[in-house]
């Protein structure tokens, strides 16, 4: 029986758990780890892809070119739900199989941004700085509790950041391209369009897809003063300049982002005490990694395995 060749191009794979990597050697797969360790160039990609049947997939650019170069590849597993950088028309006329992990981070992401709210309302990362400088300097932060928060995007991640945010007795609006009134009369969660979301938003968290802008320097100039914005969804969604330029004036609080426009970023919001800044990280939580690992993996093999001679 021939060996199955998988690529994994993910660099943090089988790090969080090693049973991943192993439920692929005891299927029989012989498995080549990204040796860059880090994202992968689509030269990169078509040159590791030679002769590979499926790919266990970060955020590489899988484009069309890819896929016509490596004509044999059968799937393409993906650790994460972004695909974005995958050309899914490409996949679909060349007959290779698209797989997400969906359910896998969501936990993940919305409990880093309930804290990075917290972290951020209490200037925790200013004092922190202060503090391993050498310094003793009190900083006078907000409450969580009776803020307005604007959730721009309730799919999986969205709701689970409105569901922890209940006990603090907040007030939660949201907006959504596919309104779910079902979820959100149960749960208390105002839609409104997303000109209302921001003149009402003194907490303005986006967990929508795509890669289009929505929180420009317009959205930003109408959120109540000393607001403060997150970001843990796409780079790009919320204009990085913008949003700079409104910790400058002092008329936004703070801000984190965890995911950026271009990756690694080197922008000027890394000069800003009051912006809180993690490396696309969202889905770093050991338990999460390890379920979404497993969960590609047997996506990848639902496809390879299926008539293996």
């Amino acid at each position: 029986m021939t060996a199955l060749r998988v690529l994994v191009s993910t660099s943090s794979f089988a790090k969080a758990d090693p049973a991943p990597l192993t439920r692929l050697e005891q299927a029989g797969c012989e498995v080549m780890l990204n040796p860059h360790g880090r994202v992968l160039t689509e030269d990169e990609v078509v040159a590791l892809l030679a002769d590979v049947d499926g790919l266990i997939a970060g955020t590489e650019p899988l484009t069309e070119r890819v896929m016509a170069e490596r004509p044999q590849l059968r799937v393409i597993s993906r650790v994460g739900v972004g695909l974005e950088r995958v050309d899914l028309v490409a996949a679909v006329e060349r007959g290779v199989r698209v797989f997400i992990t969906p359910d896998a981070l969501t936990d993940a992401v919305a409990e880093l941004t309930l804290g990075a709210m917290l972290t951020v309302l209490r200037r925790v990362p200013e004092m922190n700085a202060t503090l391993h400088a050498g310094g003793w300097e009190k900083k006078m932060g907000t409450l969580l509790r009776g803020k307005t928060v604007g959730i721009v995007g309730l799919g999986r991640i969205g709701k689970a950041v409105a569901l922890l945010l209940q006990p603090f007795g907040v007030r939660v609006v949201a907006r959504d391209a596919e309104p779910d009134q079902e979820w959100a009369e149960a749960h208390g969660v105002e839609f409104m369009s997303l000109d209302d979301l921001v003149g009402v938003s003194e907490i303005l968290t986006v967990h929508a897809s795509g890669r289009d802008c929505l929180i420009g320097a317009d959205e930003l100039s109408r959120l109540p003063a000393d607001a403060i914005v997150l970001n843990a969804a796409r780079g790009g969604l919320v204009d990085e300049r913008a949003l700079h330029d409104g910790l400058v004036s002092g008329r936004i609080a703070g801000c984190y982002l965890d995911t950026f426009e271009r990756e690694p970023y080197d922008g000027p919001l890394r000069d800003m005490p009051n912006a809180l800044l993690t490396p696309h990280a969202g889905s770093y939580a050991r338990e999460a990694r390890a379920r979404m690992e497993l969960e590609a993996v047997e996506n990848l093999l639902s496809v390879l395995e299926d008539g293996r001679a």
